[in-house]
């Protein structure tokens, strides 16, 4: 199973690298992914509704050109930008992080909560939610404020993640999407959170390669 990802910003190359690696490691046996920068006509970060918007744009012109020989496409970001509401039956087929994973976690008939860096993820992220029909299963969004680059630093993502955590299990969530689809997760002492957080990206990569093999 051949996918493509596509980053939602323009990226310096090391960043792509590290990128690159952590799709390998997180990746189920028989998926290969590509990560392919969406070109400098994109913004660098998501700081605003503009940035928002521009990314969108880009990603979804990119997530179009996509070469049909690759099984599925994705943005390589929890916004899904460029992704459909409604399935595409278009080849490739256009997938989103958030939608698989928190369709996942809805149909599992729980409550969850989700992480992002700053204010206007969160707008885009809860209006992407209630779009997919969701909005009912979130218990909140909590905002970490923090600079793009705690994005690549795994210790202070994490540390301001575990805080986060407990105010959206007061809320209600027994788990919580951490909102960002190129940080890594650091697994926590079991009982050591009081809602267990959830890496999008490795969830949503587990459910495609299930659902491919179910339609081959």
């Amino acid at each position: 199973m051949r996918a493509l990802a596509v980053t939602p910003i323009h990226l310096p190359d090391h960043e792509v690298v590290r990128r690159q690696a952590r799709y390998d490691r997180l990746a189920p046996p028989g998926l290969s992914i590509e990560l392919r920068d969406v070109g400098a006509a994109a913004p660098v970060s998501l700081d605003d509704e503009q940035h928002v918007r521009d990314s969108e744009r880009e990603v979804s012109a990119a997530l179009a050109a996509a070469n049909p020989g690759y099984d599925v496409v994705f943005p390589d970001c929890v916004l899904d930008p460029g992704v459909p509401e409604r399935v595409s039956s278009g080849s490739p087929r256009v997938h989103g992080l958030l939608k698989l994973a928190a369709g996942h976690l809805a149909a599992s008939g729980e409550c969850f909560g989700a992480v992002v860096r700053n204010e206007a993820i969160a707008t885009e992220l809860g209006k992407r939610l209630k779009a997919y029909g969701l909005g009912d299963y979130v218990a909140g969004i909590a905002v970490l404020d923090l600079p793009f680059e705690a994005i690549a630093d795994t210790a202070a993502w994490n540390t301001a993640l575990a805080r986060a955590v407990d105010g959206l299990a007061r809320s209600g969530a027994v788990a919580v999407l951490n909102g960002c689809s190129a940080v890594d997760v650091e697994p926590a002492e079991p009982g050591a959170l009081p809602a267990r957080v959830v890496d999008p990206t490795a969830l949503a990569l587990r459910l495609l390669k299930i659902e491919h093999g179910s339609r081959r």
